[in-house]
């Protein structure tokens, strides 16, 4: 496939100019692609302005964060937005990792921006606001405030350079520490025309976004609304009641969301309105009992499988595909190469391997080289996920390599274990790890969310018996009113492993 070097936003200020871009869903700001295109010239001004290469963002969801995205694609400078419900020693550990050369805040982040450059004296800090978001007025470095003239507009040529990279996004380090990965604008844009051959177009579409901007997953419905030249509608978060409000009030024909999100808005009462077309559903596995609930509820749900180094989406599943196979993730995107490799082979259909990817979509590299270096291969990009696929090239996620339990001997695909458990009628959710063993090297752990009635440990295992082998009975049994998460829905598994800690052990 072939990338166009394409600037959206000017090109859709060009060709539709007064068609609506944005909508701010906490203000009811709202921008045409006119609005919007200067907009992002005034920031490319003012990155000009600064004379960076490198920008870190400490930012809340708001249409500022893909404006500086397109501005960065504008100018050939690279942005990486930082998480901020991280502590500060992650965040300083981010800003040192990607090299950032200023420190993008608004008022609502402006102190804690000042706090992590004080203590780290990594980078400047640079406020957004304080002149109607028109570029960057102000630096500090070290807690100290220097000023300087408002840029004005830009003027520059862009650089559609469409293999120059753009964002540096980390991983979600459910099982380790985050990845920083390399996103070109080709990525991204490959990425964008991809989820259209599957969730399909609309003139009048708008997309919510109340995931975090500083996972792709959040960032992408703004990157594929400009170039669709259809509506971002950009949330500061989610709740359910806010969430279901802003989907009626606004018009909103998609959305994306964690399946805790889903869960959350089913369990609120949230009927699907005739408007909305589809809600992309990812940042971790679907249980089957929550899609049933929803396709019964007749919410359009498409279960998706996608990673942050392929800018989002690998393969998507249709409201059809998920409800007669309702545990896979539907076929690969348009453009994208799944091959699952067995021991260094293509693995034949059915057959349990890591599932590799090639495309446009799938990032240069890591920021670490040795890091790309280990992970690419004959077949492409090695995701570290287990899967399999069909004859008919549907493909099923059964879980992670890292995940794989070892004990005494035997391998245990912690995804069984956990498929076994939630089917017991107390079982609302649960989460599978090894914990170390001095016996037998590890041992089968789950972390389980009871219904109202809590099954006792003893139960779960009998419950086992006939259902799986003995040596992949959970020994460790803990209970927990919710999983713990990473920012995009995966479980933290680091997390479950430290709740198990001291648990009940048979």
């Amino acid at each position: 496939m072939i990338v166009p070097a394409v600037d959206p936003v000017s090109w859709r200020s060009r060709t539709t100019p007064d068609a609506l871009a944005v909508v701010d869903a906490a203000t009811d700001e709202r921008l045409c692609y006119r609005a919007y295109d200067r907009r992002i010239d005034r920031f490319a001004a003012g990155i000009e302005a600064l004379g960076v290469d490198r920008l870190a963002v400490l930012l809340e969801n708001r249409p500022a964060v893909p404006a500086l995205a397109f501005a960065a694609m504008r100018t050939g400078t690279s942005i990486s937005v930082l998480n901020r419900r991280e502590a500060g020693p992650e965040l300083a550990s981010r800003v040192g990792r990607v090299d950032a050369e200023a420190l993008v805040c608004g008022a609502g982040t402006e102190r804690r921006a000042r706090e992590l450059s004080a203590a780290s004296g990594l980078a400047p800090v640079v406020s957004i606001d304080g002149t109607g978001e028109r570029g960057a007025v102000g630096t500090a470095r070290g807690g100290e405030s220097m000023a300087f003239p408002d840029p004005g507009e830009w003027s520059g040529e862009p650089a559609t350079d469409p293999d120059r990279t753009v964002l540096v996004a980390f991983t979600s380090g459910s099982s380790g520490r985050p990845k920083g990965v390399r996103l070109t604008a080709g990525n991204l844009l490959a990425s964008a025309t991809a989820s259209a051959f599957r969730l399909g177009v609309e003139a009048d579409d708008r997309w919510l976004t109340p995931l975090s901007m500083c996972h792709v997953g959040g960032l992408a419905p703004a990157i594929r609304s400009a170039l669709y030249g259809t509506t971002v509608v950009i949330a500061r978060g989610f709740d359910a009641e806010g969430t279901a409000r802003t989907i009626e009030r606004r018009g909103v024909t998609g959305v994306s969301l964690v399946p805790t999100a889903l869960r959350r808005l089913l369990e609120a009462g949230w009927s699907s309105p005739e408007s909305l077309r589809f809600v992309l559903l990812g940042g971790a596995p679907t249980p089957p009992e929550l899609l049933a609930r929803a396709i019964g509820r007749g919410v359009p749900v498409y279960p998706t499988y996608g990673t942050t180094e392929t800018a989002s989406q690998i393969a998507t599943a249709t409201p059809s595909e998920a409800s007669d196979h309702p545990e896979s993730v539907g076929r690969p995107l348009a453009f994208t190469d799944v091959t699952i490799v067995d021991d260094g082979r293509r693995a034949d259909p059915g057959e349990v391997g890591e599932v590799v990817v090639s495309g446009p979509t799938v990032t240069p590299g890591y920021l670490d080289p040795s890091t790309t270096a280990a992970t690419t291969g004959e077949f492409g990009l090695h995701t570290g996920d287990l899967g399999r696929r069909d004859r008919s090239g549907r493909l099923w996620i059964v879980g992670r390599l890292s995940d794989r339990i070892v004990t005494g001997g035997e391998n245990v695909d912690p995804t069984t274990v956990a498929d076994a458990l939630r089917e017991h009628p107390m079982v609302v959710d649960v989460a599978v790890v090894g914990l170390p063993d001095p016996e037998w090297g590890q041992r089968v752990a789950a972390l389980v969310v009871p219904a109202d009635e809590r099954p006792c440990a003893d139960e779960l295992r009998e419950w086992c018996d006939g259902r799986l082998a003995g040596f992949k009975r959970p020994k460790t049994v803990g209970y927990a009113s919710e999983l713990p998460r990473t920012p995009s829905g995966t479980i933290d598994r680091e997390a479950v492993r430290e709740r198990l800690a001291g648990s009940d052990r048979g």
